[in-house]
């Protein structure tokens, strides 16, 4: 098992408890949804007022709404359209909703350049979510790219819980513009009938398999990018990448008060 595999299996024990008692109440999973959403409203206050530890405990609670209510709909038989339209569009606006949370925050600071780093962050986040359903309008599948929801949940909640928001911000807005070229490309190559990249030689082969990134989660590759991502967020000293916000707001700070 690998490190994000065994991470999500001890993750899943307290869930799978309150996915049991959502059931057993009866509470419809678009319901699950909308709470999780307005829980995450929350976080984004939290993180405009830069109280980061208090965001990082919201978003525990709001994505663990966001987790279960597919698994309820399953569950209980109510897996519709409707509740696929309804789950990724309430999706959407939580993820607008973290991100305006920054911008206000850097706005405040009078910092106009993480504002335009947390603007274009989000636009092209948004826009990893547009190009998949787009493009399967024309294709089968398009599940290619490193930085999708998940990913992105995660990380906020690293950066809220280390105090190191602006490298998180970078790291979104870095492979979400590779995400969305990976659509993009791979979208192309699917209708023109054209093979996908692999190289000829060890170096272009490494290259292709981290740039046009086609593997799952839960597995070595996955682990390996996670390890990079994270020593990127948490070595590189905040004076580099010019971070407003780092001093104080970490778990450490937090617990020495």
């Amino acid at each position: 098992m690998t490190f994000t595999g065994l991470v999500g299996a001890v993750c899943m024990f307290p869930l799978r408890a309150i996915i049991r008692a959502s059931v057993v109440l009866g509470i419809h999973p678009n319901t699950l949804t909308l709470i999780g959403v307005l829980i995450n409203v929350g976080a984004a206050w939290a993180l405009g007022r830069q109280r980061f530890m208090l965001a990082f405990g919201i978003m525990i609670v709001a994505n663990i709404f966001d987790f279960i209510d597919g698994k309820v709909a399953h569950e209980t038989g109510r897996v519709s359209r409707f509740g696929a339209f309804w789950d990724s569009t309430l999706d959407r606006f939580s993820d607008i909703a973290l991100f305006l949370g920054l911008i206000y925050l850097y706005a405040s600071l009078r910092r106009t350049d993480y504002v335009m780093i947390a603007s274009l962050a989000m636009m092209f986040s948004i826009m990893t979510s547009y190009a998949r359903a787009r493009a399967e309008s024309l294709i089968d599948k398009c599940k290619v790219g490193f930085m999708e929801r998940p990913e992105r949940i995660v990380l906020f909640m690293i950066g809220a819980v280390t105090g190191r928001m602006a490298g998180v911000l970078w790291v979104i807005l870095v492979l979400s513009i590779v995400t969305v070229a990976n659509r993009i490309h791979y979208t192309y190559l699917a209708l023109n009938g054209r093979p996908m990249p692999e190289g000829t030689n060890p170096a272009s082969r490494v290259f292709w398999r981290a740039f046009f990134w086609r593997d799952e989660r839960a597995t070595l590759p996955y682990d390996l990018w996670v390890v990079a991502i994270l020593a990127f967020v948490w070595l590189v000293p905040p004076d580099w990448i010019r971070d407003p916000t780092a001093s104080g707001l970490g778990l450490w700070s937090w617990l020495t008060g």
